[in-house]
Parts: structure tokens; C-alpha cells; sequence
């Protein structure tokens, strides 16, 4: 039977609170690793190509496999071995790049931690879903992407600080191992404290318990083409340390500052959303799209107004999208519904980034056009789920 401190929101907070920490101690590790991947590669003789079709191959693993890791935690019933499992994966992956004598034997090692993600993603999205069911899942999904992205911001710094000590690319991933190991050990606290966490949402009326509806199928093309435009950073990095437009110890500091405005926009977003609905969620998309051409034609400023406007974005994806999402998938099927949602994003995450990858060595005209329109095509598939859904506010 439930206990009244799991059907509290005080209780629910907790949780939200304990996956937060997970979260920051994981992005230092693997957001630190990827703020300096893209040049490590470039160091190990790798093209931009290469680096276009390893963002993209990773994101399609990491997300397409998620398809199959969500159905199995909704068979099994139990979230927690999975998750950590994935996250050990994901983590431990990360400091072992430091031995890395060859871009191919990086490559492996990025595309495994990519896997780790995509095994213990759809489980803690559900368990996620569950807990902001009571305090607001804009709320509650906004505070969770913000101590995500404490730590996104925390990772690049750390780095940043170790190139800028006489460092190299090596010692900058070895350092990491601190923080992975530290998200294991939370893990395990929070599997001892809350083992059911499905208990913290009530019984709710389901729109549609059987199955996934036209709206859903919708929400994911739509969500589909802002990820086929959006430039994964280790290509932004590539053309940063290929163009010089800016020191490459400052590379990493871009980042961090996208990962800052990520943390804060997915509070603000998070917010308006459980107020306003599906209108925060198109006006982000039509905002963020802008990135592209200031991050691939402008100069030191630009480029880091450029990363503003794709913080921006990247905050509402990791936030308010999976908040409504959650809204559209029945409670049972819910982190099937989160791996299948993101085994989509994930092909059209794959394509967009293998032709932008392509198309730098092209035309960056080119490529900030797809990335641009692709976006913005978007619109036009989010206000038809807001027509059959609406998404009111809670």
C-alpha cells in the first residue's frame, strides 16, 4: 500500500531533488567530455565529416535504442536496475577516452557512452513523469533539466580550467572519473529510498489507455525536424577550432555558457508551460532556430549570442517537451512511450546530422538554410497537436 510521504508532493520534491543530483554529477562527466570531443577528434586527424556522422550516429543509437530499453523497463516493472546499469555504462566511458591512441578507438568509446545513456533514459523519464504528476510536470521537468545543466555548465569549467593549466585533451577526461563515480553512488541512495517510484503519481483518468494517438505520432515528427536542424556542439566546436574564431581553451567556456542559459530557460520555460501550454513550447522553436546562422557566419560575439539562442532551445527539448509528451502516453506504457518518442528523435537526429556534417565541408549557406527551415517546419505539426490535445494548462 502507498504510503501518504510517497503520495505527497513534499515527497514527490524529494525524489525530483535526488534525480537532479544524478543528473549534475552525470552532466559534469559526460557534458565536460563532449565540450572538448569535437577538437580531440580533430587532434586525432579526424574530418569534419567524421565528427558530423559520429554526433549523429551516437544521438540515433543513443535514442533508437531507447525504444527497446523503455519497452523492457515497462515489461519488467522495475526501473532501477536499469537505469543503473545505463548510467554505469554511460559514465564509466567517459575517463577511459584519456587512453584513447586513435580516433576510431575514441569514436567507440563516445558511441558506448551514447548506448549507456540511451539503456537508462526512458526509465528515469518515467520515474520522472510519475513524481511531477503532482507538483506540475513543467515544474517539475524545468527543475530537473536546471540541475542537469548546473552540472553541464559545472563539466566544461572544470575542463576549461585543466586546458588552461598547461593541460591536454587527455588529462581534461581523466579528471572526470571523480564525478561519474559520485552519480553511482546517489544512484544507489535514491534506489534504497524511493524502490517504487511509480507510487508517486496517483490514479489518474487516461485519454487514451490503450494505446498511442494520432497527436502523439504528431508531437514526434514535429519534435523529429527541430532535432534534424539542430547542430550537435561537436560540430559548432569543430568550426569554432577549424575558423578560429576563437581560442580554443574558450571552446569549452561556450559551452558552459550555453549550458547556463539551458539551466535557466528550462525553469523559466518549465513554468510558463504549466501556465501557458503548447504556445511556450512554438515560440521557443521559432526563437532557438536562429542559432545556426550566428554560430556558423559570426565572429566572437555573434557566435556566443549564437550559443544563447541554442542554450534556449536545448533547455525547452530537455524540458518542456517531455513534459507535454508525458501528457499523451498512457501511465502504464510511459517510458515506452518516452523510448519510442526518442528512438524517432534519434533518426531524425542521425539525418540531420550526417547531411549537416556533409554540408559544412560544402556550403555553410547551405547548411544554416536546412538547419533554419527545418526548424521552423516544426510550427506548423506543434499547433495541430495543440488543436486535437491542447495541453492546458494544469
Amino acid at each position: 500500500m502507498r504510503s501518504v510521504r510517497d503520495l505527497a508532493p513534499a515527497g514527490a520534491w524529494r525524489f525530483i531533488i535526488l534525480l537532479g543530483v544524478i543528473s549534475l554529477f552525470s552532466d559534469i562527466t559526460y557534458e565536460g567530455a563532449r565540450s572538448i570531443s569535437g577538437p580531440f577528434l580533430g587532434q586525432l586527424k579526424a574530418s569534419a565529416l567524421v565528427v558530423g556522422v559520429v554526433a549523429g550516429l551516437g544521438e540515433f543509437l543513443g535514442y533508437t535504442l531507447r525504444l527497446a530499453s523503455g519497452y523492457l523497463t515497462d515489461r519488467l516493472g522495475r526501473y532501477w536496475p536499469i537505469v543503473f546499469a545505463g548510467y554505469a555504462v554511460n559514465l564509466l566511458a567517459v575517463p577511459l577516452l584519456a587512453l584513447a591512441g586513435s580516433w576510431e578507438i575514441a569514436v567507440a568509446l563516445l558511441l558506448v557512452e551514447r548506448m549507456g545513456k540511451a539503456v537508462r533514459t526512458p526509465a528515469r523519464d518515467a520515474m520522472l513523469s510519475h513524481a511531477t504528476a503532482s507538483v506540475g510536470r513543467g515544474r517539475g521537468f524545468g527543475f530537473h533539466e536546471a540541475m542537469d545543466q548546473i552540472g553541464a555548465v559545472t563539466g566544461p569549467l572544470i575542463v576549461a580550467a585543466v586546458l588552461y593549466y598547461r593541460g591536454g585533451y587527455r588529462e581534461g577526461f581523466a579528471v572526470l572519473l571523480l564525478p561519474a563515480v559520485l552519480a553511482l553512488v546517489v544512484i544507489a541512495m535514491a534506489a534504497r529510498l524511493y524502490p517504487h517510484p511509480q507510487h508517486l503519481e496517483v490514479n489518474v483518468p487516461e485519454l487514451n489507455p490503450t494505446g498511442f494517438t494520432r497527436p502523439y505520432w504528431l508531437y514526434v515528427v514535429a519534435v523529429g525536424l527541430l532535432g534534424a536542424g539542430y547542430a550537435d556542439f561537436p560540430l559548432i566546436a569543430y568550426h569554432f577550432g577549424k575558423t578560429a574564431v576563437l581560442p580554443s581553451d574558450w571552446i569549452p567556456l561556450f559551452y558552459a555558457v550555453a549550458m547556463g542559459v539551458d539551466a535557466v530557460a528550462a525553469l523559466v520555460l518549465g513554468r510558463l508551460f504549466d501556465r501557458l501550454g503548447m504556445p511556450v513550447i512554438m515560440g521557443t522553436a521559432v526563437l532557438s532556430a536562429f542559432f545556426a546562422p550566428l554560430v556558423f557566419w559570426g565572429g566572437f560575439k555573434l557566435a556566443l549570442l549564437g550559443m544563447v539562442l541554442w542554450g534556449i532551445g536545448m533547455g525547452s527539448l530537455e524540458s518542456i517537451i517531455k513534459a507535454a509528451l508525458a501528457e499523451m502516453v498512457p501511465r502504464d506504457r510511459r517510458a515506452t512511450g518516452f523510448g519510442l518518442f526518442n528512438a524517432g528523435f534519434g533518426v531524425f537526429w542521425l539525418l540531420g546530422s550526417v547531411l549537416m556534417g556533409f554540408l559544412y565541408d560544402f556550403s555553410l549557406g547551405a547548411l544554416v538554410a536546412f538547419s533554419v527551415t527545418a526548424q521552423l517546419l516544426a510550427i506548423p505539426f506543434f499547433l495541430a497537436v495543440s488543436r486535437q490535445v491542447g495541453l492546458k494548462p494544469r
